[in-house]
């Protein structure tokens, strides 16, 4: 039904319990997924996380029979200074969050660009040069299990919100193993254009991420929020660029959207899986 290479993201029904929302996207025909593990955003996978905890989530998803393509995670604010015991507490929530990767299957674990403000802690400089390291570290990490670990280098509401930024911590992470998430819905918001993200980080995406928006104006904030055909993201154009960059990675619906109800949403993301499908 849809193409093998799109996925959705649980985030997309975070508004149902995590064995729901599995059974509903396999339901519609998905037989691959991100795992969504964002607190505030998703709460799938619990923020405070033991073994006891990764086991629970992890046999909720063996049970679904689908495919976790990455598990998508939050370990607190990556350009901030943590004291010792922080940073021994951050150390064993990322240490959970890849072994929850590990035991789900996931090809990666993806972790953010920083913290919730646009505002540095210090100077942007420098905090991106905290968050680059702090990236490296977590996919030291990730390879000692077989994984790879991502970022999402341009998002809207984090540190590294537009292009610029998203540039300087690329040139940061320039010959580490991070890989970059390109999110359409980020990109459009912060007034960039997908295709010139492409053109700057194509060898280094790995893996996409799928929802519509618009852009910020005078007057009002982007929005991130849409369903796909509902905002000002050329898909065709972005996805054309990508296929022309030599992109083969995967892409994922995650249609953390407010232009639908609940119950429009299994609907909305058949649509928006079927239109991407034929662009793909």
């Amino acid at each position: 039904m849809f193409h093998q290479r799109l996925g959705c993201s649980s985030i997309s029904f975070r508004h149902q319990e995590l064995a729901t929302a599995l059974h509903t996207m396999r339901g519609l025909g998905f037989e691959e997924i991100d795992l969504g593990a964002l607190p505030g955003v998703c709460d799938h996978v619990p923020y405070i996380l033991d073994a006891e905890a990764v086991e629970a989530v992890a046999a909720v998803v063996r049970d679904s029979g689908l495919r976790v393509r990455s598990v998508n995670g939050d370990v607190g604010d990556l350009n901030a200074t943590l004291d010792a015991g922080a940073a021994e507490a951050r150390e064993r929530h990322l240490a959970m969050l890849l072994n929850l990767a590990a035991k789900t299957g996931a090809k990666a674990l993806v972790l953010p660009c920083g913290a919730i403000d646009h505002e540095p802690l210090r100077s942007v400089e420098e905090d991106i040069e905290t968050v680059a390291a702090q990236l490296i570290h977590a996919s030291v990490r990730a390879k000692e299990l077989g994984l790879e670990l991502w970022t999402e280098s341009l998002h809207y509401f984090r540190l590294c919100w537009n292009t610029e930024r998203a540039q300087l911590l690329a040139d940061r992470l320039a010959g580490s193993d991070v890989g970059i998430v390109m999110d359409f819905s980020h990109i459009v918001a912060s007034g960039g254009d997908p295709v010139d993200f492409v053109s700057r980080f194509g060898e280094r995406i790995k893996h996409v991420h799928l929802r519509d928006a618009t852009a910020a104006t005078e007057n009002e904030p982007g929005n991130i929020n849409l369903s796909i055909g509902n905002g000002h993201a050329d898909f065709a154009a972005g996805l054309s660029t990508l296929r022309a960059a030599g992109y083969t990675g995967h892409f994922s619906l995650e249609l953390e959207t407010r232009d639908v109800t609940h119950d429009e949403r299994p609907a909305a993301a058949a649509k928006a899986g079927s239109y991407i499908s034929d662009l793909i």
